[in-house]
């Protein structure tokens, strides 16, 4: 796997696939400069061996050019992070850029312009990709986000730099903690899905199921299990469609020796929300008219229980409706119980938006071993896909 650290960027122009897609307010100031924050590594080891940069990313999903999607917006946060003011132009491909990429001096930084204000890019448009290759001496692709995509600048424009492509820190430490689950763990390995829906998760469970020896399985996808079971699931969330899928991953898995942990209770409410009516109930036994939206006490400690006992702990996806106060208690505990396991030696990823979303909200994101910064992406890595993005890197 070739990174940045097999190359010395000095006098070379470094053409880098960010994920800058951030948060913006009506301000159209940053209100989150993670995204930015992870990149900062690698563009500062280009900047140290003196070398140039220029910086490509997307920035939501305009309808053509869009003010509200430009990059400018940006600027500031950028060269905050990075401490050095941050050159911007108002396009990414043409003369006017080749102009200004080739006056750069080392140790300069250039932002292009939103890639999506072309069609061409989320085409995967081999010309529009050529023109972004004269831009840079050497391809670094750093934006895991986007690995997944086939698009011009995260998978296309690498065929124009046959021995000159690299993986950046970023994308680097990603695909190695998805690998120690998926390839190099330390048993017993754990994985921890949540969610709503079964459906989403069928081709994770289905590629972990060789390899782990633990699955918890909790939030809304909870009742299509209890409900295939026979369980009173009263009107919680569940895909009738699924249930008989539901039943073959629970023979699939004892077949294959993993132990499958649902939750014994749950905290359940008379409506969807924070003001509902709630109680305690057994999680097969929810009258009519309520819904499941938290795991209950006895599941905490279950669930704490089996944490305890592993080394390797993949988690993805919430226990419980955690944005509301109320139901929120299930995934809190079970950030705590991973973390004290990390502390005592295990290796935690936490991957996949609601997840990295209740880390982040419960400071659980310095506790554990890797938060991935790349939902789709990484889902799709623990289907066991090979990514675009990552593939057009080795090739």
């Amino acid at each position: 796997m070739k990174t940045i650290n097999d190359f010395n960027f000095k006098d070379q122009k470094a053409l880098i696939r960010v994920d800058f897609n951030v948060p913006l307010n009506e301000q159209f100031q940053v209100t989150d400069a993670n995204r930015i924050e992870a990149a900062k590594p690698t563009i500062l080891k280009i900047l140290k061996d003196g070398g140039k940069v220029i910086l490509m990313s997307h920035l939501g999903r305009p309808k053509g050019v869009q003010d509200k999607y430009s990059l400018k917006h940006i600027v500031p946060m950028v060269s905050k992070v990075l401490g050095i003011q941050v050159k911007f132009i108002d396009d990414c491909i043409g003369e006017k850029v080749e102009k200004t990429v080739s006056e750069l001096k080392n140790g300069e930084v250039l932002l292009l312009e939103n890639l999506r204000f072309y069609a061409e890019e989320e085409d995967g448009d081999i010309q529009f990709a050529e023109k972004l290759s004269k831009l840079g001496d050497i391809y670094v692709n750093d934006a895991f986000g986007t690995a997944h995509r086939a698009h011009a600048s995260t998978t296309i424009v690498a065929q124009f730099f046959p021995s000159k492509k690299c993986f950046g820190y970023l994308m680097a430490s990603e695909i190695e903690s998805i690998d120690k689950v998926l390839k190099n763990s330390e048993k017993p390995v754990l994985a921890i899905l949540g969610g709503a829906k079964v459906s989403s998760k069928i081709g994770i469970i289905e590629n972990i199921l060789d390899k782990v020896d633990h699955i918890i399985i909790g939030g809304g996808m909870t009742f299509t299990f209890i409900k295939a079971m026979g369980g009173k699931i009263g009107n919680s969330l569940v895909e009738d469609d699924k249930l008989e899928l539901a039943l073959e991953i629970m023979e699939k898995a004892k077949s294959k020796n993993v132990k499958i942990h649902l939750p014994i209770d749950a905290i359940i409410a008379d409506s969807f929300s924070n003001d509902a009516n709630i109680r305690v109930e057994d999680v097969d036994n929810i009258p009519d008219g309520w819904m499941g939206l938290d795991v209950g006490p006895k599941t905490n400690v279950g669930f704490s229980f089996v944490i305890a006992q592993c080394k390797t702990i993949l988690w993805n996806g919430p226990v419980g409706v955690f944005e509301m106060k109320n139901f929120a208690k299930g995934t809190i505990e079970l950030g705590h119980a991973i973390a004290e396991a990390t502390e005592d030696g295990a290796f935690s990823l936490v991957g996949g938006g609601d997840s990295v979303a209740a880390v982040k909200q419960f400071k659980f994101d310095k506790k554990v071993s890797y938060v991935s910064t790349g939902g789709g992406a990484m889902l799709e890595m623990l289907e066991g896909r090979v990514l675009p993005g990552i593939e057009a890197i080795l090739n």
